[in-house]
């Protein structure tokens, strides 16, 4: 599920938006009236949406938009003379007076948006550091040396082993020179 924040400067505005959400299935983690709530919400949140009004009050959306960490979207709704005033590109816009269902396609084009992103970031190849690739050649050279395995295949032990013992391949080499070296 996409964590959702909804910051308003009325919070009996927040929580009907938030409750129009949750009718509709959506998660929302809070409904808020400040930025600085909407901050301290975001501390186990990595990625999601925070919805917001044009000011709030300790602070105006594009402050906000400032601190919220990468992977947070927002979505502002404001009336167009304010959006017709203030465009950014890093920012969703709805114009107010708000019909439910724009709320609820935009909201849910950018939840899907939010699903596309993790799942590239899970298909990316994790890199390693230097200190972790040279375990692994370490392992892999006293595989080679001690059980006269080319290079491949003592790659491919470490990978095996990794995945039968569920650990990676970093534990995995770590392990290997240990017992090997005792």
């Amino acid at each position: 599920m996409i964590d959702i924040i909804v910051v308003l400067p009325k919070i009996e505005d927040a929580k009907g938006i938030r409750g129009v959400l949750m009718k509709n299935g959506f998660q929302v983690t809070a409904a808020c009236s400040t930025g600085a709530q909407v901050l301290s919400q975001l501390q186990d949140i990595n990625d999601g949406i925070v919805i917001c009004g044009y000011k709030m009050a300790d602070m105006i959306y594009t402050e906000l938009r400032d601190y919220l960490p990468e992977g947070i979207d927002m979505l502002l709704l404001a009336s167009q003379a304010v959006l017709n005033e203030h465009r950014r590109s890093d920012i969703v816009s709805l114009a107010m007076p708000l019909k439910v269902h724009d709320l609820i396609d935009t909201v849910d084009m950018m939840s899907q948006a939010i699903t596309r992103r993790r799942r590239r970031e899970k298909a990316r190849p994790r890199t390693r550091k230097p200190e972790e690739e040279a375990l692994i050649k370490e392992a892999k050279e006293l595989l080679m040396n001690r059980n006269h395995m080319t290079e491949e295949e003592a790659y491919r032990y470490i990978q095996k082993s990794s995945m039968d013992s569920g650990t990676n391949m970093v534990e995995t080499a770590q392990m290997i020179l240990f017992m090997m070296r005792a």
